[in-house]
């Protein structure tokens, strides 16, 4: 049977719009003041017209500043060194922590944005290449306004068949981020998710744990209580990002890291590894083939996760140097080439069985990146962030 992961991933949005009717700071330029806002929208309308728009626009201000207070994270909690991460650049801990603040901007974007259409236009004045991580913060304070006020559930729906739908990868991890924070919440009847991406929630879960909670999660290894079976790997997925963080994305830390865990959960840290190294960037081709050779008998899983990143990336507009650096090195193929082979694996994906879909998918995306090895195509050389060859660059040095 076909599954529609194939049709969801092209038009997601009915999926996700059936789930929902189920019963069950800083990074952003300020929003137009209420006046201008209110002027625009009436017009040259009546003095009880004006009049009643700026009382509409002095109430979403005031709920705006109060969901901030409230819910609002410091921008502190990005800090390498509040989160004890081992960064030994001084770059990479720069980059780790503009892509936190970036996260956080979108967070507070969304718990001070008018509706959906607000959001994501201030969303898109994030710079392209972290632009992704300001919408996983956006869905995840969308999805908490959703939990916390169940009269008025819909946002995150509609952000993600709206301005969310071409980041619908980081939408959904976002959702994870959300439900970390909340009692019971993968239990919830109600979530709104893709039936094939929802695996993507459990990500954001992982990686949540291991941005903040790194000694009970990656240095103790424990798991939260209610996971269990294919939960545990897509959680160990995002686990396995947080690692490229707190790790300072240093590849020997990293698989020092991940060899500490009991190996039936290595493989999916170190797809995790691959993702973020791909999506998130910082190092030069060197590291990667570090990471790579590293990675022994586990890198086809890196070379999935770099493919996922360089799909997110192609959905959403935004390609950056870096992925496809990631690609060449971990995959052995161009950026463009290794998202295509994720679309092609989601032909006849069969629906959920014994072995969920979206571990289907990860598995033929493996065996297809290395066929595309096995092909005999040269693996382009690693090239660092100028663009020049990390050989040539050895050679002339």
């Amino acid at each position: 049977m076909r599954h529609a992961g194939r049709h969801t991933l092209k038009a997601h949005g009915s999926a996700i719009s059936a789930a929902a009717d189920r019963p069950g700071a800083g990074a952003f330029p300020a929003r137009p003041g209420p006046a201008a806002a209110g002027a625009a929208a009436i017009g040259a309308g009546d003095g009880a017209t004006r009049s009643t728009t700026r009382a509409a626009s002095a109430r979403s201000s005031w709920g705006a500043s109060l969901r901030r207070r409230l819910l609002g994270i410091p921008l502190e909690e990005a800090s390498v060194a509040r989160r004890g991460f081992a960064v030994r650049d001084p770059r990479v801990g720069e980059r780790l922590e503009a892509i936190g603040a970036t996260f956080i901007g979108g967070y507070h974007a969304a718990l001070e944005s008018r509706d959906e259409r607000d959001l994501g236009a201030r969303l898109e004045e994030t710079d392209a290449e972290r632009r992704g991580f300001a919408f996983e913060g956006a869905a995840m304070a969308l999805l908490l306004l959703d939990a916390l006020t169940p009269w008025a559930r819909g946002r995150w729906r509609r952000f993600a068949n709206g301005p969310g739908a071409r980041h619908i990868y980081m939408v959904h991890v976002g959702a994870g981020w959300a439900l970390a924070r909340l009692p019971g919440g993968f239990r919830r009847s109600w979530l709104p998710f893709d039936p094939l991406l929802s695996w993507l929630a459990y990500d954001g879960y992982g990686f949540h744990e291991g941005y903040f909670h790194r000694e009970r999660r990656v240095l103790e290894h424990a798991v939260p209580a209610p996971l269990e079976g294919y939960a545990l790997r897509a959680f160990d997925q995002g686990l396995g990002r947080s690692l490229w963080f707190g790790e300072g994305a240093d590849p020997d830390r990293i698989a020092a890291a991940i060899s500490a865990f009991s190996p039936e959960r290595r493989a999916d840290l170190w797809s995790g590894a691959g993702l973020a190294a791909a999506y998130a960037g910082g190092v030069e081709g060197a590291a990667l083939e570090s990471l790579r050779r590293l990675a022994g008998a586990f890198a086809p899983h890196v070379a999935q996760g770099a493919a996922f990143a360089a799909k997110a990336r192609e959905r959403a507009g935004n390609p950056a140097p870096h992925t496809a650096l990631a690609c060449g090195t971990l995959c052995g193929i161009e950026a463009g080439e290794a998202a295509r082979v994720t679309d092609d694996a989601l032909d006849a994906l069969p629906s959920d069985g014994a072995t969920p879909a979206f571990e289907i998918w990860r598995a033929r995306v493996r065996e297809r990146l290395a066929r595309a090895a096995d092909d005999g195509r040269t693996r382009p050389a690693a090239r660092d962030g100028a663009g020049e060859s990390v050989s040539a660059r050895g050679a002339r040095d």
